[in-house]
């Protein structure tokens, strides 16, 4: 058993950090672009008279940044080699954001809109596993080129983490002699909506609510007739681009079909592993960076001519977070290494209730980070002019989103006591051999 990171994935961090220091922290510097990064973050990046959106400068700060890391061959990274990328397994997806998070707040990496040198893209492996050719000829390289931006339209105003109950409903209906599907619903926190060519939008097509089949995929472009954002809602950690959205006699042809005609929320789950995988890598790493900088601190700063540090009660609950730390590292390149090694398919039904360990307790030991770090720096550390409360209101999300902790903690419950997963029939086992 060897603990150690390979020397290619730690040579690749060492040129990532090259890159930075040449390309982003430059780029980061011109033009007070750091009013992005520092005390004034908040403003400068929203559009307060409009609707509380992403102001232009600093979506095209992040593009130009992503421009020059795709340019650079990193920004593909984790993508096939056919779509130009380099393969990138998770573990070394997990390695790397949890370096970049723990640099703190930059250009190189800002979670607050799933910013990354290094892109996630989920939509496109989506788009290879089950998206028509016509389909991936014009939505993969479409995206990468970013002629083509696809929100999700999964979430609605009445049905949260449960799917299986969405109102949203789509009817055959033809038109002008062309087959398709009439849609009519509501979603909420369809993310990047304002800047979307697309929703993948999810409606039940068949059967009744609760039925896990019966709900399709469809991609739907926004500039369609009846698809109207209602309004967008202001969040803990401002801009938004979390819009809710409705969706009147929407009429879409027969092709907008994205994945099997009722398998819709298969599709949906496809890619929520890699995801979370790699979101709880960024969280653990932001909590070693509030871990850190607050241990730097208590020993710099001295009232009543001692420095913070040496007063066990700034001791004891930065050991428990940074014991805390150690763990979830562990277990996070533990699971990323064991989902490299199956087939996709097969994480959902031997690995999900570990990816769901890591995902939940890195979101909750990233809030508790932020929160201590803030009160060992006092007054100084609640203000803005440290980036805690804006880590703390960031990642605070995270508890919510990407599956609540609570969904989370009920798929690790359903494995440890095998109403579901690979102890299922054991259990099945034992109970039938009770009742003989």
């Amino acid at each position: 058993m060897d603990f150690n990171l390979p020397k290619e994935l730690t040579d690749y961090l060492a040129e990532l950090d090259r890159f930075i220091e040449a390309e982003i922290k430059p780029l980061q510097a011109q033009d007070d672009n750091e009013r992005f990064f520092d005390h004034r973050r908040e403003h400068a990046r929203t559009n307060w008279d409009d609707q509380g959106l992403p102001r232009k400068e600093w979506e095209d700060l992040l593009r130009e940044a992503k421009r020059r890391a795709d340019k650079a061959g990193h920004f593909r990274f984790s993508l096939p080699k056919e779509f130009g990328g380099r393969d990138g397994s998770n573990l070394w997806m997990a390695v790397i954001r949890e370096h970049f998070a723990s640099k703190g707040l930059g250009l190189h990496n800002d979670l607050q809109n799933e910013h990354s040198i290094v892109g996630n893209f989920p939509f496109i492996v989506m788009m290879r596993d089950f998206g028509t050719p016509a389909q991936k000829e014009e939505f993969i390289f479409g995206s990468l080129e970013g002629r083509r931006r696809i929100t999700f339209g999964l979430t609605e105003p009445e049905h949260g983490s449960d799917a299986t109950h969405m109102a949203t409903r789509a009817v055959r209906q033809e038109r002008d002699g062309k087959p398709g599907w009439l849609i009519n619903g509501a979603k909420m926190w369809t993310t990047g909506m304002h800047v979307a060519t697309h929703c993948a939008l999810f409606a039940r097509t068949s059967g009744k609510d609760g039925d896990g089949r019966g709900i399709s995929c469809f991609l739907v472009p926004t500039s369609t007739p009846g698809v109207k954002v209602e309004e967008y809602m202001w969040t803990f950690n401002m801009p938004t681009d979390h819009p809710r959205v409705s969706f009147t006699d929407v009429w879409v042809p027969e092709d907008a079909l994205f994945g099997p005609l009722e398998g819709g929320l298969a599709l949906a789950q496809s890619f929520v592993h890699e995801n979370r995988i790699r979101q709880a890598a960024g969280s653990l790493g932001a909590a070693v960076y509030c871990i850190n900088e607050s241990v730097k601190y208590a020993r710099q700063r001295k009232p009543f001519g001692r420095p913070l540090a040496e007063n066990q009660a700034i001791q004891w609950p930065l050991v428990e977070l940074a014991t805390q730390a150690e763990m979830l590292r562990l277990l996070i390149r533990k699971t990323a290494w064991e989902m490299d090694q199956m087939p996709h398919p097969e994480v959902e039904k031997v690995l999900s209730d570990k990816v769901s360990m890591c995902n939940y307790w890195a979101n909750r030991l990233c809030c508790e980070a932020a929160d201590r770090a803030m009160q060992v720096h006092g007054g100084i550390g609640y203000s803005r002019h440290k980036p805690f409360e804006h880590i703390y209101r960031h990642h605070r999300r995270y508890r919510i989103t990407e599956g609540s902790e609570e969904i989370q903690m009920r798929k690790v419950a359903g494995f440890l006591f095998g109403f579901m997963g690979p102890r299922r029939r054991e259990f099945a086992a034992l109970e039938k051999a009770a009742a003989e």
